[in-house]
């Protein structure tokens, strides 16, 4: 059977190690933090995430596919560009954001106060509604990299239709 699907759902996963003398970049913006997040670009690991679902949804492969951690025009790159070139990827082949549901995973700095200004940043980054977004935060209570606080992970689910 051939058809198209008018909706279509993905799932992203990422982390990235926490050390000393970066930023730390969640969602878009920069949170004050004795440590920031280790990694190719500015490691934004909810942008990488919410792109990862993004993508796997429209069947686009996956951000290590478009925004390679061994190119250097990557490297140091603000995860904003990538989010509004996926959207930009997105809708050229025709779908549009149904909805975003995304959980941070990490023990410090708390995420909660945060929320507010990250969903402003990436429905701007996006070009969508703030209500579209959900970002939540947790903990693993202690358990496993982020509970030691090793590093930060973010997972998201999205739904993205053809109108």
């Amino acid at each position: 059977m051939n058809y198209e699907l008018s909706i279509r759902v993905g799932f992203g996963f990422d982390v990235h190690r926490l050390v000393p003398d970066r930023e730390l970049w969640l969602g878009g913006i920069k949170i004050n933090h004795t440590l920031g997040l280790l990694g190719h670009s500015d490691a934004d690991v909810l942008i990488h995430a919410i792109a990862d679902a993004l993508l796997g949804a429209a069947n686009m492969r996956d951000i290590g596919y478009h925004f390679p951690d061994t190119s250097a025009e990557t490297e140091g790159m603000d995860s904003k560009i990538i989010l509004a070139e996926v959207m930009r990827m997105l809708r050229q082949a025709g779908y549009e954001l149904g909805n975003i549901d995304a959980t941070i995973c990490a023990e410090r700095p708390k995420i909660n106060p945060h929320v507010p200004t990250i969903k402003k940043c990436l429905a701007e980054v996006m070009d969508v509604a703030e209500d579209q977004i959900s970002i939540k935060a947790t903990t693993t209570e202690r358990l496993g990299f982020t509970g030691r606080e090793e590093g930060i992970a973010a997972y998201a689910s999205v739904l993205i239709v053809r109108p």
